[in-house]
């Protein structure tokens, strides 16, 4: 599905999915205008003791659109993405990147942890990322 086009994320799950009431609760009070940022659907499956998967699947029933990856990649205005080609790094960060691939794709949760190990932002990530051409898939709430 595009992420320039809404067409109604419920598509992406059987006809039978609900939205889990305590979730969709939670998730409502931070909607705006039938949106979310990622941040704050993280904060959510966090404060729930829920998987961001769970999260992002009540979020699809529910209609809303993901805002503000934090990895750079989608829902910023006016360019959608802000991720850009980084222009060096350290050979330590790319070795555990490298590593970290599934499919020749960095998984976004591996991402995040490579982030925290090295204490650097997620975005500075996805930037080397882009540099190596490596994509990033899957997203943890599963916008990708």
């Amino acid at each position: 599905m595009s992420h320039d086009r809404h067409d109604g994320y419920a598509g992406k799950h059987p006809a039978s999915s609900v939205p889990e009431e305590d979730v969709a609760g939670a998730l409502s009070e931070k909607i705006k205008d039938g949106r979310i940022s990622c941040a704050a659907a993280h904060g959510v499956a966090q404060k729930l003791g829920r998987e961001p998967a769970a999260i992002g699947k009540t979020l699809d029933l529910m209609d809303v659109r993901l805002m503000r990856c934090q990895l750079g990649l989608f829902g910023y205005t006016p360019e959608n993405r802000i991720v850009r080609k980084a222009d060096h790094w350290d050979a330590a960060l790319e070795k555990d990147i490298l590593e970290a691939l599934e499919n020749e794709r960095l998984p976004c949760y591996a991402a995040w942890a490579i982030a925290r190990r090295h204490e650097i932002k997620r975005l500075d990530i996805a930037n080397v990322c882009e540099a190596l051409g490596i994509k990033v898939k899957p997203c943890q709430l599963g916008a990708f």
